[in-house]
């Protein structure tokens, strides 16, 4: 548990590096810097209250704040835990810091930095521990038998629902469906979203919190159902242009293992292969459809998360089998139930994102800018939030004045 909560730390920052190779250069720093903030700001709000809000006892809705500031967080297991409660609260740490993580795709290029970092604050708070707590921290969903391994409601259907409504109250981008934005590194997208799928492993086997079946099933799914997602986009990408894409492949092994995410403990390798390919069908064709909208969600963080998390809980309430999770059947082998309490987390949870993320923003907008102007965004994200460069442009580091126009970046040997 301690290599696997490392692990998901980890992806943290590969998510930093795969995002920051799909925007522009002039936005790769301010892109890979929220994935950053989101380690500093989710880390600390979830250690104040967010992991007792997830996981203390309250009520079918919320839970209560009797593990605020790491109260009686200790090395005893938590009640029908087998780890220590300690190591249990920094695991699903790091799932809450890369929820928040996830949704910055959804609006890098434009929204200012400081405001991304009180929303995170807010939304890990608000959202992220509220869908935390319906779906394995006693709440309302998991009390009644829906089946979430991993995080498909919180984490996955979460973060792409909340994706669509932060893109939809922030606004487009000043050259959205007037010039091509085009990604500007492809290997790094390559290299995050490998690193993505090897920290993955300690997302998906650590949920199993053991040595046991659950954690060595949910290891081996999290290898078969990205393969069998990659070669479906792979036919896809074929039939549609004749030409395989980088992009499409990392963003292949992205969708294969969000899908796996929830049924990764519940489901055979068979039908885990299945549901890799299965999982490629719709959220390729949302990303597909999307250029043709005027909805600016940049980084298809609700066609790879939301859509293929969707997924991956409603093919729990089909092909689950109690002979391999040794907890419950779906519809195919017998149980009309199971089905029934994933098709309703797969409509609340969305709807309670999108939801709570969209009034969230209407409020912070009221007392704070939440995306730059059309001049900032012209000289790009990394000079006007940073004042930096991923890519040094002349005699070094660019320096701008708050004092002067943003016109040109000086650099500095010039002054």
């Amino acid at each position: 548990m301690l290599v696997a909560t490392a692990l998901v730390l980890m992806m943290t920052p590969a998510l930093g590096l795969f995002y920051a190779g799909l925007v522009r250069s002039k936005n790769t720093l301010n892109t890979f810097m929220m994935s950053i903030g989101a380690v500093a700001v989710a880390g600390l709000t979830w250690a104040l209250v967010g992991y007792s809000l997830a996981f203390d006892h309250g009520n079918g809705f919320i839970g209560g704040l009797g593990h605020a500031f790491l109260r009686g967080v200790t090395f005893a297991p938590r009640p029908g835990g087998t780890i220590p409660q300690l190591l249990f609260m920094a695991f699903q740490a790091t799932f809450c810091i890369i929820t928040v993580a996830l949704v910055s795709g959804a609006v890098v290029e434009r929204m200012r930095f400081g405001t991304f970092l009180v929303f995170a604050a807010l939304w890990s708070v608000l959202v992220y521990a509220v869908l935390a707590h319906w779906a394995f921290g006693g709440g309302w969903l998991q009390a009644h038998g829906t089946l979430d391994f991993a995080g498909g409601v919180p984490v996955e259907m979460g973060s792409g629902f909340s994706a669509l409504a932060a893109a939809l109250v922030v606004g487009a981008r000043k050259d959205y469906g007037r010039q091509a934005l085009l990604p500007h590194n492809a290997v790094y997208v390559l290299l995050g979203a490998g690193l993505l799928w090897f920290g993955w492993f300690g997302f998906n086997g650590g949920s199993g919190f053991s040595t046991g079946h659950a954690s060595v099933l949910a290891f081996t799914n999290t290898l078969l159902t990205p393969i069998c997602t990659l070669v479906v986009w792979f036919v896809l990408d074929l039939l549609r242009g004749r030409r395989v894409t980088a992009i499409g492949a990392a963003t292949a092994v992205i969708v294969g293992c969000v899908a796996i995410t929830p049924a990764g403990g519940f489901v055979s390798p068979a039908w885990a292969m299945v549901l890799g390919a299965v999982a490629a069908l719709p959220s390729y064709t949302i990303i597909m459809w999307r250029p043709r909208f005027r909805v600016d969600e940049t980084l298809d963080v609700l066609a790879a998360h939301g859509m293929a998390g969707f997924t991956g809980i409603l093919f729990i309430g089909l092909f689950a089998q109690r002979s391999w999770n040794g907890v419950s059947n779906g519809l195919l082998y017998g149980n009309v139930k199971q089905l029934a309490w994933q098709a309703l987390a797969a409509l609340a949870g969305p709807a309670y994102a999108f939801t709570a993320t969209f009034v969230l923003l209407r409020l912070l907008e009221r007392v704070m800018p939440l995306r730059a102007s059309e001049h900032e965004q012209a000289l790009g994200m990394d000079v006007v939030q940073h004042g930096e460069e991923a890519y040094a442009s002349g005699d070094g580091a660019i320096l701008v004045s708050t004092e002067m126009p943003l016109e040109v970046p000086v650099p500095v040997a010039q002054l």
